[in-house]
C-alpha cells in the first residue's frame, strides 16, 4: 500500500530593495520574510591598501624612513594614480583617500605607514598642512 507524503514547497521572491526575501509555504500559506545580511569589507582590503598605525620607531629605522624623499602640501584636493607601489609614512596632518568610483573614503593620519598598490587611483583630500616621507617599492618588497 502506498502512502502519500506531503512535502511543503517554498517559493522565494526578492523584495524591491533587494535586501529582503519573502518565503511562502505552500502547505500553510504563511509568508515569512528573511532579511539578507550585507557584509562589507573595509576599503583598505578592497583596494589592497595596507596601513600600520602608530608605527614603532624601531620599525621606521629598519625601513630607513629618515632617508626617504619628503613631500608637503597644504589644504587641497589632488587626483592621483600610483604607477608603482608606494610606501608612505605620514609625519604631519591627515589625508582622506577616496578611491575612484567610490563615495567612501579611507583616512590616514600622522604616525601611519601606508602602502598604496600599483595602478590604484584616488582623490586625495588634505584639510591643512601635511607632510609625508615616501619611497617607491618593487612588488613584494616589504
Amino acid at each position: 500500500m502506498a502512502s502519500l507524503i506531503m512535502v511543503p514547497t517554498l517559493n522565494f521572491s526578492v523584495g524591491r530593495s533587494g535586501k529582503s526575501f519573502r518565503k511562502t509555504n505552500s502547505v500553510t500559506g504563511r509568508v515569512d520574510v528573511i532579511k539578507a545580511m550585507r557584509i562589507e569589507k573595509p576599503l583598505e582590503e578592497l583596494y589592497n591598501v595596507r596601513v600600520e598605525r602608530n608605527v614603532p620607531a624601531e620599525r621606521l629605522v629598519n625601513l630607513g624612513v629618515s632617508k626617504w624623499s619628503v613631500w608637503k602640501t597644504g589644504k587641497c584636493k589632488l587626483p592621483w594614480d600610483w604607477q608603482v607601489d608606494q610606501l608612505v609614512y605620514i609625519e604631519e596632518g591627515e589625508v582622506r583617500v577616496v578611491p575612484e568610483g567610490s563615495e567612501k573614503y579611507m583616512q590616514f593620519v600622522a604616525g601611519d605607514l601606508v602602502r598604496y598598490p600599483k595602478w590604484f587611483e584616488a582623490d586625495l583630500w588634505f584639510n591643512g598642512p601635511y607632510q609625508e616621507r615616501y619611497c617607491f617599492r618593487a612588488y613584494g618588497d616589504d
